[in-house]
């Protein structure tokens, strides 16, 4: 049988490079593999969990990261794309665990105390940010995915889902839900324009959905090594967040090799290097602006990859909760 594989993603505004080479590239190549079935939700409940109070454009933002994922090269044919509050059972199952999760477990959840100690300005004092966890385990655990795909950084957020699982299934079955595991994958260091970590919220992301125009403005203006002040200064790339780029995005080894070496004698400009990055960038990005283009505008298509994904997710959800029910000793809803 195909190993089952959930991954999700929270729609909360366009997506950029970083998403494409850190998470969405992954869940192409993990949808064109034989051995895996994926299912790939847009988890608009955990956007609300912090943006509650702005949450006018969560439905919008929906279709902006769909467009996104399409863009990349997702395909709906293959997998199951869908919005998670268009299936319901997330919801559900979120509440049945949350009757077996301890306190403890939560306030002891390192990304909490982390979020809670750094974001200020918002009020993130909320029972259902506390139990976050509880609707992420939810969500993998409907499908009975075996896989999650994550970085190495990331796999600590795993082990509560299966703390999870395995109190569950003492207390109501053995085997009721699976065990989830870690795919790991490659996470690379993507920086934004200001040499930051590309973020949406720093306002330094070139995103996905950009023309190449606008994309060269901002690569133009990205920081570089402060030491290379003239042209004919030598500089590090090491420290160089247009070199960073590079190492992601530049599949050409001895290009970079004669970029780094150009870069150590002054042997090329900062001007120069960026104009080789962004050829390579827009090289990549054609395609994706071509598929873009077949999706953008056409909302009822949309609404059908949607409609259609929703469906197909929640084929699978109601086999997992008609087990779960009669197993805490709940009536099954014969109108279900």
């Amino acid at each position: 049988m195909k190993k089952r594989v959930f991954s999700a993603m929270r729609p909360t505004g366009p997506l950029h490079l970083g998403h494409m080479a850190g998470a969405l590239s992954n869940f192409v190549k993990l949808q064109q593999d034989e051995q895996y079935d994926c299912f790939y939700s847009l988890a608009d409940w955990h956007a609300l969990m912090s943006n509650y109070a702005e949450s006018a454009e969560t439905g919008e933002y929906c279709y902006t990261a769909l467009l996104d994922w399409l863009a990349v090269g997702l395909d709906p044919e293959k997998s199951p794309i869908f919005v998670q509050s268009h299936v319901p059972q997330h919801a559900e199952l979120a509440l049945a665990l949350g009757m077996i999760t301890p306190l403890g477990w939560l306030y002891r959840n390192p990304t909490y105390k982390e979020q809670i100690d750094n974001i200020k300005n918002k009020d993130l004092s909320t029972y259902a940010f506390l139990g976050y966890p509880v609707l992420m385990a939810a969500d993998i655990l409907l499908y009975r995915a075996s896989l999650v795909p994550v970085g190495e950084d990331q796999s600590a957020h795993l082990e509560l889902s299966r703390e999870t699982v395995r109190r569950f299934n003492n207390f109501f079955g053995e085997g009721l839900l699976v065990e989830p595991q870690p795919l790991f994958t490659a996470t690379p260091k993507v920086p934004g324009i200001d040499g930051r970590k590309m973020s949406k919220s720093y306002g330094n992301a070139l995103q996905i959905s950009e023309s190449a125009e606008s994309m060269w403005q901002k690569l133009r203006g990205m920081v570089t090594d402060p030491a290379r002040i003239k042209r004919t200064d030598p500089g590090n790339p090491d420290i160089c967040p247009v070199w960073d780029l590079h190492k992601v995005f530049n599949p050409d080894d001895e290009e970079k090799k004669e970029i780094a070496e150009g870069c150590r004698t002054a042997g090329i400009g900062c001007v120069d290097c960026k104009k080789r990055l962004n050829a390579h960038i827009q090289e990549m990005m054609a395609p994706v602006r071509e598929r873009r283009a077949r999706y953008e505008g056409n909302r009822k298509l949309l609404d059908d990859i949607l409609t259609d994904g929703a469906r197909r997710a929640e084929a699978v959800a109601r086999e997992t909760m008609g087990s779960i029910y009669p197993a805490m000793g709940l009536l099954v809803n014969p109108a279900r």
